[in-house]
């Protein structure tokens, strides 16, 4: 427990529900409510089967879900090691203001230190309010940096070019 009684422990397979419901909220104030098709199936399969794909934290304040952090590791060539990227991380609206994300980001960099991982990376809407919080944990904007990325359908005309030989 943290001096502001947050609690953040990992997440377990109970928590899938949960976890689904933090999600679609995080889409909510990201002004995407309706991008998320991820289903409680899918984060069972990839977070707590057999190959786990992430991990997550829950935070929790005064026994009530205050947040939670859902994280996996990736490798950087210029590091030669790997690192922790964080790919959601969400308090929800009641909870703000209250330690709740300073004690999720503290136990993500206590699991990257301690798993030998180089860094936190993450991405961070331009309008998210959250940006200042961020800078004050000593979090830096890499605006030199491009997000780019290939939504399924894209993916999908891309892999029909590959002609095994």
């Amino acid at each position: 427990m943290t001096a502001s009684g947050v609690v953040v422990r990992f997440a377990a397979e109970d928590d899938v529900p949960l976890l689904l419901r933090l999600v679609r909220e995080l889409a909510a104030f990201e002004r995407a409510p309706d991008a998320v098709v991820a289903t409680e199936e899918n984060l069972r399969r990839y977070g707590f089967g057999p190959e786990r794909h992430f991990e997550a934290l829950i935070a929790e304040l005064n026994g009530e879900p205050a947040g939670a952090a859902l994280f996996h590791p990736r490798f950087s060539t210029w590091l030669g090691r790997p690192t922790l990227y964080l790919e959601d991380l969400y308090v929800r609206e009641g909870m703000r203001g209250r330690g709740v994300g300073r004690a999720l980001m503290a136990r993500l960099a206590a699991v990257a230190v301690a798993r030998g991982w180089g860094r936190i990376d993450f991405q961070v809407l331009h309008w998210n309010p959250a940006r200042k919080f961020y800078g004050k944990l000593g979090m830096e904007h890499l605006e030199e940096w491009l997000r780019y990325g290939a939504p399924e359908a894209a993916l999908r005309r891309l892999a029909a070019l590959d002609r095994p030989e």
